[in-house]
């Protein structure tokens, strides 16, 4: 199956950016697909070989997922990759379109157990809370 690519165009600068998609205090603040869901922890060590682990869960406690796995590349305030538990590989990538403005692409290795597009609307969703919540910093 071929990689599958969202993104948004983040009105901030690379730096800020970067620092809300890599904190982890602010990575709680947004890293969900619906309002129902929440991110009550995260950790993140960004270097290569490093970890980083995020839980994603229900507000009611029904479900709740781990999302983790390693850093493979780091180039800061341009791009990182990782690999998950199961191997699969995601880019995040960050480019400044202005000095105002960055454009930030996530491609991504579907896994073989949702259909294509709802994995890409839920990337999507939790891109576009990352957008609203690095736009109020």
């Amino acid at each position: 199956m071929p990689a599958i690519t969202v993104s948004t165009v983040v009105d901030a600068p690379v730096a800020r950016a970067w620092e809300a998609f890599t904190h982890p205090e602010h990575i709680t603040q947004w890293n969900f697909a619906a309002p129902e869901w929440c991110c009550p922890s995260a950790e993140n060590d960004l270097r290569v070989g490093g970890e980083f682990s995020s839980r994603m869960e229900a507000k009611d406690g029904s479900f709740g997922f781990d999302f983790a796995g390693v850093y493979t590349d780091v180039q800061p305030l341009e791009s990182f990759s990782y690999a998950l538990g199961d191997e699969r590989r995601v880019t995040v990538s960050f480019e400044a379109i202005s000095s105002d403005l960055t454009k930030v692409t996530e491609v991504f290795d579907p896994e073989t157990v949702n259909p294509e597009e709802m994995q890409r609307g839920g990337w999507q969703a939790i891109l576009d809370n990352y957008k609203k919540h690095t736009e109020t910093l």
